[in-house]
């Protein structure tokens, strides 16, 4: 099965899994808010990548009201549930589009994705982070939310041990439980620092990683102003 196929048949209880299959979910998800130049009213563009039903986009919407959002995904089914999400708001727009394959429209602020780009290969990261930098205007940050793998074959097995542990003690129900294994058996992660240095090699400055929980880390690189 594909990955569009996949995220398709997961898209109608997406969201409310997201607080088990996350252990650290707030932090998470507020370390993308915070990571954004801290002018809650400037008229940011926004391109959400991989942005599923629209999770990461509502957070960043609400921190900035002014800000106009294009939300971009693979898949139709995310994609529906997205425009369920923002129906009555006329600063949304959604693209269907293949990321890993398809060039990056231009413009934008911000580019910001969770819980996406760990799903393609190590060269296909590389290539969307070149495309990111270009996409974005000078100046503009690029944030990725995301899963990472450990640096070590012993650390990696502890980053799963803990998200095993910790789901399983949320309460998730076995057949949800199960579907989430098999979603991880698409997950194509690479550890933190080789996309630190991708990044910087993409032509990214001020790199950083300003959050991480074991495999959840949220790191950053912004476009020169020239």
């Amino acid at each position: 099965m594909s990955i569009q196929k996949v995220f398709d048949a997961a898209a109608e209880q997406y969201d409310g899994l997201r607080r088990l299959l996350i252990p650290c979910f707030d932090e998470f998800y507020r370390s993308v808010i915070e990571l954004v130049p801290p002018e809650p009213d400037a008229p940011l563009r926004i391109l959400d990548l991989g942005a599923g039903t629209g999770l990461l986009s509502a957070f960043l919407a609400e921190a900035f009201p002014r800000a106009r959002l294009t939300l971009a995904d693979i898949s139709e089914n995310m994609l529906t549930k997205a425009r369920e999400r923002f129906a009555v708001s006329p600063r949304v727009e959604f693209l269907s589009l293949d990321y890993a394959h398809e060039d990056l429209p231009g413009g934008f602020d911000l580019i910001a994705s969770a819980l996406s780009i760990h799903h393609l290969t190590d060269e296909a990261k590389r290539i969307l982070f070149v495309k990111a930098c270009r996409a974005l205007t000078p100046g503009g940050t690029f944030v990725n939310a995301d899963q990472v793998k450990g640096p070590s074959e012993a650390i990696e097995r502890r980053y799963r041990e803990h998200w095993l542990r910790n789901v399983r003690e949320s309460g998730i129900g076995q057949e949800e439980f199960e579907a989430a294994l098999e979603r991880t058996t698409y997950d194509r992660m690479a550890d933190l620092e080789s996309q630190l240095r991708w990044l910087r090699e993409a032509g990214f400055r001020d790199v950083d990683c300003t959050y991480k929980n074991f495999s959840f880390a949220v790191y950053s690189g912004r476009r020169p102003d020239r």
